[in-house]
């Protein structure tokens, strides 16, 4: 049965490796013991992991993006507790245990993310209205919806979207999957502006282009744009007080994932972009990477990128 598993203070210690003399943010991260303590935590980021792939195979991807939750917190855990970050910041929450569907034709597996947006969102807006900051490791991309959503209903008015990705994730309302979160959050008006930076002009069809032009909601700056001195500082601008940070580890060259670019950000770029700006926003949500796909690639980098990216954001906000 789907459901939160709220982790233990055991559940964090074996992952953590220890060392004489060195102390390890995993021996200092909060926990909880009940949800009633949620509000009161000293903590102000809440990590919580959301290890599934099914809504990427809903969009007709590989699956693999279920495997980064547990490698990524280990990573991040075994960072040194120090003058630069101590782990007392960060209460780690646990993850999303879910179920296979029993029918795994493309209308099953949409139909199981719907059920898997309502077992999220109100967490994250339990989350959100306690007044902290959630950090959530993923899991495919069609969970910005139930993210969005949540953060949304605990600010009581639709939110601005910043989304670090190749694809704008605009697709059309067929059933929910991981290319169209942004869609159906526009849609049910969860999402206000809702700002793309870095998008493929390769992997857009046209009719997402076409409601990126139309649509005042809807602004681009594209990767390629970029390499030729495009910037995002406009859009940066333009960035409200109750906002989301996506980061779509696709968006990175050589990340392994269900769809893995050459061409893309390289990573110190997307370590400055949280670096300058992440006291803008009101969660972060790294997605779609993978420690190992279905079709036998493997990477063990992209635990340890998680663990950047992560304690890059924390180190941002509370500086």
């Amino acid at each position: 049965m789907d459901n939160l598993k709220i982790y233990s203070q055991g559940d964090i210690d074996h992952l953590i490796i220890l060392r004489d003399g060195e102390t390890k943010l995993g021996e200092r991260v909060a926990v909880l013991s009940s949800w009633d303590e949620l509000e009161g935590a000293n903590a102000k980021f809440v990590l919580l992991g959301i290890p599934e792939d099914i809504g990427v195979r809903a969009n007709a991807g590989i699956a693999g993006a279920a495997s980064t939750w547990k490698p990524g917190l280990m990573a991040f855990l075994n960072i040194q507790s120090n003058r630069f970050l101590n782990g007392g910041e960060v209460l780690v929450l646990g993850h999303f245990e879910i179920d296979e569907p029993e029918d795994s034709s493309l209308k099953g597996l949409r139909n199981k993310v719907t059920q898997i947006d309502d077992l999220v969102y109100p967490v994250i807006e339990k989350i959100v209205a306690a007044g902290k900051i959630p950090i959530v490791i993923g899991g495919g991309h069609n969970n910005a919806y139930p993210i969005i959503k949540g953060t949304s209903l605990a600010h009581k008015k639709p939110i601005t979207v910043l989304n670090v990705d190749a694809h704008a994730d605009l697709r059309e309302l067929e059933g929910r999957h991981s290319g169209n979160g942004f869609s159906y959050a526009l849609k049910e008006n969860y999402l206000d502006n809702y700002r793309m930076y870095g998008l493929h002009q390769n992997y857009n069809n046209e009719a997402i282009l076409n409601q990126i032009d139309i649509n005042p909601k809807l602004k681009a700056v594209f990767f390629d744009d970029i390499l030729t001195g495009a910037d995002f500082t406009n859009l940066m601008n333009e960035i409200g007080p109750a906002a989301g940070l996506e980061i779509d580890l696709d968006c990175i060259q050589n990340v392994l994932s269900s769809a893995e670019t050459p061409s893309g950000f390289a990573v110190n770029d997307i370590r400055k972009l949280i670096l300058t700006s992440a006291k803008k926003f009101s969660y972060l949500h790294i997605s779609e990477g993978a420690t190992r796909m279905l079709d036998g690639r493997v990477s063990r980098l992209t635990s340890k990128l998680v663990a950047y990216l992560v304690s890059d954001f924390v180190k941002a906000y509370i500086s």
